[in-house]
């Protein structure tokens, strides 16, 4: 089946996925680390791009980004890939390509599920075993938000702004939502939309997005399509 093209609308949050080639690794120091985000976040604001969060683990990372254009998204990633494979590749003294072909991204609808995101993204290295709690692993985003570090690459959505009247208001009750979790079919939503490259929304959402452009942003039903020639008696 052809890979459809990866869908970008200016104004929408974006959520990008981009992994190691074989699931190998993409970082080997903490040198390598702050390269790494320090390209993502230079690029970001060179092809405007807001960049809300993220999560920087051994072999991938994620990223939740509005851009302005349409072009933006492409431009940033393609530019960092590019940059951080040549970096890496003269320091490691390697050869070849870095990443497992093209990165994956799905837009989100903000009000239900940008949030659930931002947390979904905190909680990767709890997932993966890496730590016991969120604030405890130092490459992600979710120290900002919680009050525990200033990072000045970040963005902040309106929607966090909108979680408190004060910084300790917005700290705390970020950290008390991650805190919380998602429940299973948020996570699998999630989950599924980013490695399918679905919107990520409800029925009035999609059915908006999908006047937007010729590619098909949602799952198609199963089953075969009913003939408009043909109808069912």
């Amino acid at each position: 089946m052809a890979r459809l093209p990866r869908l970008t609308v200016p104004g929408y949050p974006h959520h990008v996925i981009q992994r190691g080639n074989n699931r190998q690794a993409i970082v080997a120091s903490d040198q390598d680390r702050e390269t790494l985000l320090d390209l993502v976040a230079e690029n970001a604001v060179k092809h405007q791009v807001a960049l809300h969060a993220y999560v920087l683990m051994d072999n991938h990372f994620h990223l939740l980004l509005t851009p302005e254009t349409d072009h933006g998204v492409p431009q940033m990633m393609q530019a960092v890939g590019r940059r951080y494979v040549r970096y890496f590749n003269d320091l490691h003294h390697r050869s070849g390509t870095l990443w497992e072909g093209r990165y994956k991204s799905t837009l989100i609808q903000s009000e239900q599920y940008l949030l659930a995101c931002m947390a979904y993204v905190d909680l990767n290295p709890v997932r993966a075993g890496m730590v016991a709690l969120p604030q405890d692993f130092a490459w992600s985003s979710h120290r900002h938000y919680s009050g525990l570090a200033q990072d000045r690459r970040l963005t902040p959505h309106a929607l966090y702004w909108g979680m408190g009247n004060t910084p300790f208001a917005r700290e705390a009750a970020y950290a008390e939502m991650v805190r919380a979790g998602l429940s299973g079919p948020q996570e699998a939503r999630i989950t599924g939309a980013a490695l399918h490259g679905w919107a990520l929304g409800d029925t009035g959402f999609v059915a908006e997005l999908q006047k937007r452009t010729h590619r098909r942003v949602a799952e198609a039903r199963p089953g075969r399509p009913v003939s408009r020639s043909n109808p069912p008696a």
